[in-house]
């Protein structure tokens, strides 16, 4: 019998059939938002600096290149943090290169310029704009407002030597005329990178195809070298999905937050970006520090994480239910540690610092009972087996560590 290929062998994926090639022309490059536009969530506390330096720390430990880390403009709080965090990223060596949201106001830009010269780092400005019809018929704005406040933010941020991207606002319903005028006098202007934001969670995959393709034929009709950007929210439940769609579909740069906050129902999960790029073979970013990151995040602001929440969630790698349980144990049982974390999941838990869970409750099968004494030292016998069991099918939920072990010392006794 030939050697056994668990890879190969043991799990057919139709997601990579008639896949001939990568995601992406090149490696993709990530952009966090979680210190930006993150806490703009109304649920979100903005943490103080220290939390915010040791969330920077574990984001550049992910291999997440960027990060936006704050609005100075936005006041005296704003601004020092944002100082602080450049400084940070110096003194401790990290890899990870600083950005800072602007409106498209040389009153926003100005701080972002005085905090590079005072900390000698180079700052990318993310200068925002609305541009969909929606927008400027509540703003009372037209055309040539827009070409005037976008152009000359630009410049002034070009003057000052500092990298700018084009943010517009709600791109994903902007007419392609206005866009078109836009990213071409941007374009002149000297600006580096476009970035085509999904702000209310508008999109589909058949809309994230259509602009970035009108983006990319733009720029290459001009020559220029400059980068397209894709930021997405979550509003239809797409933004996963979506972000991995521009990746394919030509974006250079990926935006998201950790656990997906953001306002109303969030901004694009990064951490569930990484967490398929990784599985597709598309990056090979250690992700262990995943649970770090995302658990730093939880606690700085305040925001619980859901028990069914991918990979992160206290239900992501548990079983009480007995068929599954029996599979999982079966496995380890044939000692392949690599089954034993696929049978009943397809997200590996121990690619990722985590680990399967069998527990034992009102679906459970008399295994699960087995597993849980055997892996905490206890004789497995019969009759301490029964007595769980039974207390189990008798119960409503799944029993805590403390509930069984409790029941252990009441037969004990």
């Amino acid at each position: 019998m030939p050697e056994l290929r668990p890879d190969q062998d043991l799990i057919y994926d139709w997601n990579v059939q008639r896949r001939r090639t990568a995601l992406a022309r090149k490696p993709p490059v990530f952009f966090d938002e979680t210190l930006r536009d993150g806490i703009q969530g109304p649920s979100i506390i903005d943490p103080p600096v220290e939390a915010k330096k040791k969330i920077l720390a574990l984001t550049d430990a992910l291999g997440v290149q960027w990060a936006d880390i704050g609005l100075p403009g936005a006041g005296p709080r704003a601004y020092e943090d944002v100082k602080s965090l450049v400084r940070f990223i110096d003194d401790e060596g990290l890899s990870i290169l600083p950005a800072a949201a602007a409106r498209t106001h040389i009153n926003d830009i100005r701080p972002i310029a005085e905090i590079s010269q005072a900390t000698g780092r180079a700052i990318e400005v993310m200068a925002f704009l609305g541009t969909s019809p929606i927008r400027q018929y509540a703003e009372s704005w037209d055309l040539d407002r827009l070409l005037k406040l976008s152009g000359e933010a630009i410049e002034f941020a070009v003057k000052e030597g500092l990298p700018i991207c084009f943010v517009t606002e709600d791109t994903i319903r902007s007419r392609p005329e206005t866009l078109a005028k836009l990213f071409l006098n941007a374009i002149d202007k000297g600006v580096d990178r476009l970035c085509l934001c999904d702000t209310v969670g508008h999109a589909s995959p058949d809309g994230v195809r259509n602009l970035i393709q009108f983006t990319r034929y733009l720029i290459d009709g001009t020559g220029a070298d400059v980068g397209i950007d894709w930021h997405g929210h979550n509003d239809r439940g797409l933004g996963v999905a979506n972000t991995i769609f521009a990746l394919e579909y030509g974006a250079d740069r990926l935006h998201g937050t950790a656990l997906g906050i953001g306002e109303r129902v969030g901004n694009t999960a990064l951490d569930q970006v990484l967490l398929n790029l990784k599985l597709m073979g598309e990056i090979d970013n250690d992700l262990k520090n995943m649970e770090a990151w995302c658990t730093a995040v939880s606690e700085a602001m305040g925001w619980a994480i859901a028990p069914d929440y991918p990979l992160m969630g206290r239900d992501a790698f548990r079983t009480a239910t007995g068929v599954h349980a029996a599979a999982v144990i079966k496995a380890e049982q044939k000692g392949h540690d690599w089954l034993a974390d696929r049978i009943y999941s397809g997200v590996p838990a121990g690619e990722f610092g985590k680990s399967q869970s069998i527990e034992i409750g009102h679906m459970s099968g008399q295994s699960n009972v087995i597993y849980w004494l055997t892996k905490r030292g206890y004789d497995v016998d019969p009759d301490l087996v029964a007595h769980i069991f039974q207390h189990a099918k008798q119960g409503n939920h799944t029993l805590s560590d403390d509930e069984v072990l409790a029941l252990v010392e009441s037969w004990q006794k």
